[in-house]
């Protein structure tokens, strides 16, 4: 039986932390800015982890 795939668009999204969490970017940042706010944008730029109770789902899509 081959191998499973990694899934490619997951493995672009997520980043395994020295801890073995996930990181992530935050959505809604990539158009109709100009109705945001700018500590709302401001606040949207930063990285953030996946919870703990989704990390399970990515974790398997994202190991190669």
């Amino acid at each position: 039986m081959p191998k499973m795939k990694s899934n490619s668009a997951a493995k672009k999204r997520f980043h395994k932390t020295a801890s073995g969490k996930l990181k992530r970017h935050k959505a809604f940042r990539s158009h109709i800015l100009s109705s945001k706010s700018s500590k709302r944008k401001r606040h949207l730029r930063k990285a953030t982890l996946v919870s703990e109770q989704e990390q399970h789902k990515f974790a398997m899509l994202i190991q190669s």
